[in-house]
C-alpha cells in the first residue's frame, strides 16, 4: 500500500519515535481511505481556518494508502509549499502520527538523528496529521505556506471536522 520506505525503515523509524513520545497510546490502525465527501468536509475546514487567519497556504489531503485524494493551493502560496504540504500529510500517515513527533524526536538528539538518515522517509516538520474517523486512519491532511505552527493549526482544524 505504501511506497519507496522499505518496511523495516518504517518499523526502526516507528520505534525511534516511539521512544521519544512514550507518553502517548500507540498510534491507531490504518482504516479504509478516506471518501470523497469527507475530504471535501476536511478541505473545507481547513480552508476556513487559513482564511481567518490570513495565511495563504497549501493544503493536501491523502487517502490512508499515502495516495492523493485532494489538494488546493491558495492565492499567493509559496510554489515550494506544494510539495512540502504533501511530504507532511504522507509523513503523518505513514508514520501514523503527526509529523510534529518526528521534528520533536529529531529536535531532541540522540537516537532521534537517526530519523534524517531515512533517505526519503518524509517531511519532519509540524503541519502534518493523520485524519482519524472511528478509531481508524483513514488519511492525513498536510498544510503549508505559513509558519509550521500555523501549518498545524490549518491541518489539525481539517483533521478534526472528519470526526
Amino acid at each position: 500500500m505504501h511506497r519507496f520506505m522499505p518496511a523495516a525503515c518504517i518499523l526502526a523509524a516507528t520505534l525511534l519515535v516511539s521512544a521519544h513520545v512514550q507518553a502517548q497510546q500507540p498510534p491507531p490502525a490504518y482504516g479504509p481511505p478516506i471518501n470523497f465527501e469527507t475530504a471535501k468536509k476536511v478541505m473545507a475546514a481547513a480552508e476556513a481556518e487559513a482564511v481567518k487567519n490570513n495565511w495563504a497556504l497549501v493544503i493536501t489531503i491523502l487517502d490512508s494508502g499515502g495516495n492523493l485524494v485532494m489538494a488546493h493551493r491558495m492565492d499567493n502560496a509559496p510554489l515550494a509549499s506544494i510539495g512540502i504540504s504533501r511530504g507532511k500529510a504522507r509523513t503523518a500517515v505513514d508514520f501514523k502520527r503527526p509529523s510534529k513527533a518526528l521534528e520533536d524526536g529529531i529536535a531532541g538528539g540522540g537516537a532521534g538523528l537517526r530519523l534524517l538518515s531515512l533517505h526519503g522517509a518524509g517531511v519532519f516538520v509540524e503541519g502534518g496529521v493523520p485524519i482519524v474517523v472511528d478509531g481508524k486512519i483513514v488519511g492525513a491532511i498536510g498544510a503549508s505556506g505559513a509558519a509550521s505552527g500555523q501549518d498545524a493549526q490549518v491541518a489539525q482544524a481539517g483533521a478534526n471536522a472528519a470526526k
